[in-house]
């Protein structure tokens, strides 16, 4: 296997589209529940995440922008693409990622579209890494966005993410060593789509290399990767 298919082999990003229902959801229905309601042109709430990398948080606004756009329409961008005018038209979903991230002139903006909200029939979802009170933003968009409903996005127990990948590694029809979950929670990255990502790897490789998934070819990815990531 050449340098290029090694790298292709070893790419982390899921195959399957993000979508609510294939969120993994543990503690977090609220949540979920929120998000979906998004989507009606009468919904006009203002939702703020937050979480650690590899939480989740892409996937669900992703998700719930994909939800949305057939009954709405939505504005969906990370913060560092945000300018001076957002725009927005009436009853739209207004999707923002990585808060932490908006610029003087975007913050500003996001301050009038709050004000804007009721009368044009906006919806708000915004994320971010830090909860409100430590996001370095202008006082009174931090006050608009503490005033949101606020949710930190809940990890998973290694249970829960156990069973997942069992779910996972059944809808592919992947026949696998029983060892291979437990290893992938032991010495895998701690963040379920980094996991699943891996649990993808090792089914290509048994596919391409015509050996069964097992734990000795789930070693040598990991080695492999283990080594592309020093590089």
């Amino acid at each position: 296997m050449d340098a290029r298919q090694q790298q292709m082999l070893l790419d982390l990003k899921l195959e399957q589209p993000p979508t609510l229902e294939n969120f993994v959801i543990g503690a977090n229905a609220e949540l979920v529940e929120r998000l979906r309601g998004l989507g009606g042109t009468g919904n006009f709430e203002a939702l703020y995440l937050w979480g650690h990398p590899g939480c989740g948080k892409t996937h669900l606004l992703a998700a719930t922008a994909a939800s949305a756009q057939s009954r709405r329409p939505v504005l969906h961008l990370p913060a560092a693409e945000a300018g001076a005018e957002l725009p927005l038209a009436p009853g739209s979903l207004l999707i923002i990622d990585d808060m932490q991230q908006l610029g003087a002139e975007a913050q500003i903006a996001l301050f009038r579209a709050f004000n804007a909200a009721r009368f044009l029939g906006l919806a708000l979802l915004l994320a971010g890494s830090e909860p409100p009170l430590r996001l370095g933003l202008r006082e009174d968009l931090r006050t608009r966005i503490g005033q949101t409903l606020i949710y930190e996005i809940q990890s998973l127990s290694d249970d829960e993410k156990g069973a997942a990948l069992r779910r996972h590694a059944i809808e592919r029809g992947m026949l696998m060593d029983p060892g291979v979950v437990h290893y992938l929670l032991r010495h895998g990255r701690r963040d379920l789509p980094s996991l699943m990502a891996m649990l993808n790897n090792l089914d290509r490789a048994s596919l391409e290399q015509k050996r069964p998934p097992t734990l000795p070819l789930l070693r040598e990815l990991m080695q492999t990767s283990f080594d592309l990531d020093k590089e």
